[in-house]
């Protein structure tokens, strides 16, 4: 451990001699304060924090996500095309503690970065937030700065799935349809039976069940949040629509019932509902009543939710910012892998490949979706049809594996909405983005670093 901490300590001031750590500290504070001041929020609780959380988290990653890629493929890839790693290579240390050494060094400088720029931001947050109305900073402190728990209607995949089939196999009996097709129309009617799961007609009623779990056991005299969301079928829809909700037992007294409210489509609309409108085994009944003449569209994904206070923002911030620190681990290992075989513009190169296709991961779902890579037919509608659909959209299916298993994670989504981060979701995260897939990289290194001659003429790579 001694001779990997040496090598770490040697990253530390090789950053420090080139003025890396303070290049970035300084971004990294003009990013924090400038921000908020560019950016004009619209006088609200929630425009407010989107301002603080959403804009400078996401200024903040993406600036260390470049250092890290910049230093982790410019500390081994230099070292190597300079000739310095042959002094250190002589030494009575394996290539595997050189490797692991300045992966921990990077790591180390990011969580130093990390908790400078996050203090700023809690600090800035907090002293802004005493600036706001009385009325706002009361929603600011119940329903942003807070950590909620949630919870969906069950999923009803299966019971769309089956109804998919059931009409399929109908269909095919009267109107058969060649296998090269069959996915696609497989798609279009899965679509549309879903879309009647997610339809509430003019003038009817819909109904949701929404089991709290455990949650119930502690949330007795606490009032809970609905977050809700529709579609309409008009294109740009330029007014508002009434809606009226019912909430608690359909027989008795327990309940409650809303005014008619005036809600604008495709947003989320947050309002509080009194405590204890569940039954005794948790379960909370809703009914919206839709007395437009337009249907609306709730969609399954994020149409309905129940929000509920599961504990404080200032250790949901420090989790939230535990996941943005493993996403530097694994930009670090991926820069030093690539180091380890690679020039060091090349190594860049390559680490921002990686990188690009992880953020393109809407493209690749997309493609899969649609199960090709050709161009459809806009007249037709049609989907057009290639050669290498066959090798690479299973390949795409295997990436989109892999990326979700990192991009799963939503830290500043969760805390700009007030949504709560779990130990089980740290646990989780550290889990795939650090052990599992940093783990691969890491293993992919330093076995080609251990391979690679080191011995030989630099000018000649």
């Amino acid at each position: 451990m001694q001779r990997i901490l040496a090598i770490s300590w040697l990253t530390w001031k090789a950053a420090l001699r080139f003025k890396l750590f303070l290049v970035i500290a300084v971004l990294l504070i003009l990013a924090v304060v400038g921000l908020p001041l560019v950016i004009k929020d619209d006088g609200t609780a929630r425009g407010f924090t989107q301002i603080i959380l959403t804009y400078t988290l996401s200024a903040i990653t993406a600036l260390l996500g470049l250092s890290t890629l910049w230093l982790s493929c410019g500390t081994l890839a230099r070292d190597i095309e300079e000739c310095q790693i042959q002094v250190v290579a002589t030494k009575p240390i394996a290539r595997w503690q050189i490797w692991i050494g300045k992966w921990l060094g990077i790591v180390t400088l990011n969580a130093a970065l990390l908790a400078i720029s996050g203090a700023c931001v809690y600090g800035l947050l907090q002293w802004r937030a005493t600036k706001l109305p009385a009325d706002e900073q009361k929603v600011l402190r119940s329903e942003v700065l807070v950590a909620r728990g949630s919870a969906q209607p069950e999923s009803i995949d299966a019971q769309i799935d089956s109804e998919t089939e059931r009409i399929l196999q109908a269909r095919l009996k009267t109107s058969p349809v060649d296998n090269v097709d069959l996915p696609e129309v497989r798609q279009q009617i899965r679509e549309q039976v879903k879309a009647d799961f997610q339809l509430v007609p003019s003038g009817y009623t819909r109904r949701w069940q929404i089991d709290l779990g455990f949650a119930k056991n502690f949330l007795r005299d606490k009032p809970l949040q609905l977050r809700v969301k529709f579609n309409t079928p008009q294109l740009n829809p330029k007014t508002t629509f009434f809606g009226q909700w019912q909430v608690g037992s359909l027989e008795g007294t327990n309940f409650w019932r809303s005014e008619p409210m005036s809600l604008a489509p495709d947003t989320f609309h947050e309002f509080e509902i009194p405590a204890n409108l569940f039954d005794g085994k948790g379960v909370l009944t809703i009914l919206f009543l839709n007395p437009n003449s337009t249907p609306l569209l709730f969609p399954l994904e994020d149409g309905m939710e129940v929000l509920y206070p599961e504990g404080g923002f200032a250790l949901n911030f420090a989790r939230g910012l535990g996941i943005i620190f493993f996403w530097l681990t694994l930009l670090a290992a991926v820069g030093l892998a690539a180091a380890s075989f690679l020039s060091f513009p090349v190594a860049a190169f390559f680490s921002l490949a990686v990188l690009a296709v992880g953020l393109s991961s809407g493209m690749l779902s997309e493609t899969v979706d649609n199960g090709t890579i050709a161009a459809g037919n806009e007249e037709s509608g049609a989907a057009g049809h290639s050669v290498a659909d066959t090798v690479m959209i299973p390949a795409f299916k295997g990436l989109l594996v892999v990326i979700g298993l990192a991009e799963h994670f939503s830290p500043i989504d969760s805390l700009s909405t007030g949504r709560a981060i779990s130990w089980a979701e740290l646990g989780a995260a550290f889990t795939q983005i650090v052990l599992l897939l940093g783990g691969i990289f890491a293993a992919a290194g330093i076995i080609l670093f251990q391979r690679r001659e080191l011995a030989t003429a630099q000018g000649n790579q």
